[in-house]
């Protein structure tokens, strides 16, 4: 028997290499597998953290990071999308302004967004590649997001004014003297402060709210409303609310509304209800009364009926 040449030889050693070389990267392939699991269950296993370092659980809602996290609950005991205010709970100063506030981030990151948008939109039009009805309406969106955050800036600063006393509420809103509760001290405090805030009856906010959303916070109507003051889309945006289902955004649009349609109706609180079921628009539509809708008048009857402080005329007087 001869023996191997010294060719064969390395021939031997370079593959006795490459199977020592091909072994031990699977032996790494094998161990960065098991860290790589490792580390999904453990981040499958902690919630993850949002830039405010507050963390986000399973079902979506956002709670500061401590040992004992807290959540702002409405009456359905679901969680609030603002952030609960420090200190007392029911504080419905604080819960306004944390609002005010959230909203501000909220408008700052969108126009921040939309400054990116619009200025590749001009280098595009520079380049001939969009229309100029595209970089206007691009142009549009930005100066209608800065008005929102000027809008909001106004809101704060309006909101650390000392509050009206009821006196220079008006006579006919001066708040009631009934006894009433939502049963949710937060949602009566939030009642209360934005009545004062904005020259509403507390009581007339309670006996809407009742008749609207029966104090759900998470409802909603066949036809779109939502929250506890039942906002439409299109209203909740003119208010500046962002979450028709967080309790002081809720509360506070619908508030504004409800001032707005008084002042438009000269203090008649029936056609201010009216405009609130029926829209604005119905009520001049129908020569500044009621306008003949069954579940409009209906709406307005067990409103005032409750409301009990003044009975008026369904029907504006002919002039």
């Amino acid at each position: 028997m001869r023996n191997s040449s010294p060719r064969s030889k390395n021939i031997f050693d370079q593959s006795a290499k490459v199977v020592l070389l091909l072994a031990f990267l699977a032996i790494l392939t094998f161990l960065a597998g098991s860290v790589s699991a490792q580390e999904n269950r453990s981040i499958a296993q902690t919630p993850p953290q949002n830039v405010a370092g507050s963390a986000v659980n399973p079902s979506g809602e956002t709670t500061v990071s401590s040992s004992k996290p807290e959540k702002s609950s409405d009456t359905t005991g679901n969680s609030s999308s603002v952030p609960k205010a420090s200190g007392d709970s029911t504080d419905p100063a604080a819960d306004y302004k944390t609002s005010l506030k959230s909203l501000s981030n909220l408008y700052q990151q969108d126009v921040e967004r939309l400054e990116k948008q619009n200025n590749q939109a001009k280098e595009l039009y520079n380049q001939g590649l969009i229309s100029r009805v595209e970089l206007e309406r691009s142009d549009k969106a930005l100066v209608d997001a800065r008005a929102r955050i000027e809008e909001v800036a106004k809101q704060i600063a309006a909101a650390n004014q000392p509050l009206p006393s009821n006196a220079n509420l008006g006579s006919s809103l001066a708040s009631s003297n009934q006894a009433w509760s939502s049963g949710n001290a937060r949602i009566d405090g939030l009642i209360r402060y934005y009545g004062n805030q904005y020259g509403v009856d507390p009581y007339l906010i309670y006996c809407l709210m009742s008749q609207e959303s029966k104090f759900l916070a998470n409802s909603t109507s066949p036809k779109g409303a939502q929250g506890l003051m039942q906002l439409m889309p299109g209203t909740a945006a003119r208010y500046g609310v962002i979450n028709p289902y967080d309790v002081a955004q809720s509360i506070m649009g619908g508030t504004r509304y409800m001032r707005d349609l008084l002042k438009m109706f000269n203090g008649r609180v029936d056609l201010a209800l009216a405009g609130y079921n029926a829209g604005e628009n119905a009520v001049i539509k129908y020569g500044y009364s009621i306008p003949p809708y069954d579940e409009t008048r209906n709406y307005v009857k067990l409103i005032i009926a409750r409301y009990g402080k003044k009975q008026v005329p369904l029907v504006a007087p002919a002039p």
